[in-house]
């Protein structure tokens, strides 16, 4: 059997999800059995779902409640919480782990923060912990200027300030990445940043700063297995490309269109997903509610727009490839749709089946 963890939104952010749910479908007939099971855990708005690369540990970010939980899986269709929720920050979104399972990386969109917490060996969260010495300064010479901005929790990486230093634009932090050399990439779609960071003690460390252009919106990312960086933009509708020189410092080499229809304004690009090989990518624009093709040229630096199908979902927040399909999350029309994918030109075929899904927003392979 053919199965899948389930994110959505629950009633606090407009959605039907009780929690973390079960998708599932018997081997090699997923087009006619794929189906809802029902929730594994009762978890306010589980958004984003992320695995452990070794152990079977999921992690949820709790968009609403500002926090992130482990869980451990105990029986083949069961979760339970592997500790308490962390508090992370405001409108934590994304989540990603290090290849070698030491680390997790939150996004936060309402704040803008980029969170670090170390993993145990069990795959349990580990709050961060604050500063040693300035707790003791504090309890030696007192709290300091009370009218001062609070200190930065441990853990965190440096606030972003707005290249354009534009009136009335937020950060929003939106997705991380992990780089082969050890490095982390993540978004801000509010101030069109590309930020890389080193891994320092128990926080990180900003090391390079991509401006994209003004009012672009870079949200989700891809690592090709060419070592360039794909980064699609929710606001202008395009995939960036980015490469690192040979002294390590990230730039663009190219951008294209998500597609040559799409419409700015009305569009707004969601997730980019890769095919197995790497020779394709796709993102799906919520509005039209179609899913972009993109041929991948060269050695990875450049890209070409070369399908456009219909999601068969409202709203597709979230995709995956899988076994040469596309699996589609409908937020807002509460189902996940299959898509058949043309294995020579990438091109999604067309909607093979639609299962009812409590307002899903990331869909995560079982082991």
């Amino acid at each position: 059997m053919t199965r899948f963890w389930l994110g959505g939104y629950g009633p606090a952010m407009e959605g039907s999800a009780e929690g973390i749910g079960v998708l599932a479908g018997d081997e090699g007939r997923e087009a006619t059995t794929l189906a809802y099971r029902g929730p594994v855990t009762q978890t306010p708005s589980p958004s984003w779902l992320a695995a452990h690369p070794s152990l079977d540990v999921v992690y949820a970010a709790l968009e609403g409640d500002a926090a992130v939980q482990a869980f451990a899986r105990t029986g083949e269709l069961a979760l339970t919480p592997l500790g308490d929720p962390v508090p992370t920050g405001d409108g934590v979104c994304h989540l990603a782990v290090s290849p070698n399972g030491q680390t997790l990386v939150a996004s936060c969109y309402g704040d803008g923060r980029v969170v670090r917490f170390a993993l145990a060996a069990d795959g349990r969260l580990v709050p961060a912990k604050e500063d040693a010495a300035a707790a003791l300064r504090a309890a030696l010479f007192g709290d300091g200027d009370p009218d001062a901005a609070p200190a930065t929790p441990a853990g965190d990486g440096i606030a972003a300030v707005d290249p354009y230093g534009a009136a009335g634009r937020a950060s929003h932090a939106h997705a991380a990445a992990f780089l082969p050399d050890g490095r982390v990439a993540t978004t801000d779609l509010g101030f069109d940043l590309v930020r890389f960071w080193r891994l320092q003690g128990p926080g990180l460390v900003l090391d390079q700063e991509v401006v994209l252009p003004r009012g672009t919106g870079p949200r989700h990312m891809v690592v090709h297995p060419s070592g360039h960086l794909h980064v699609v933009t929710e606001y202008s509708c395009e995939v960036f490309t980015l490469a690192a020189a040979a002294d390590g410092t990230w730039d663009v080499v190219s951008s294209a269109p998500a597609s040559p229809i799409a419409q700015i304004g009305v569009d707004f690009p969601a997730e980019l997903a890769r095919s197995k090989d790497g020779q394709f990518l796709y993102t799906a624009l919520r509005g039209s509610n179609t899913i972009a093709a993109l041929r991948v040229r060269g050695s990875g630096e450049a890209l070409e727009p070369v399908a456009l199908a219909d999601s068969g979902v409202d709203w597709p927040r979230h995709h995956l490839v899988y076994q040469g399909k596309l699996l589609v999350a409908g937020q807002r029309s509460d189902t996940v749709t299959l898509l058949d994918l043309d294995e020579r030109t990438g091109a999604p075929l067309g909607v093979r089946h639609e299962a009812q899904a409590p307002a899903p927003t990331s869909i995560l392979p079982l082991r």
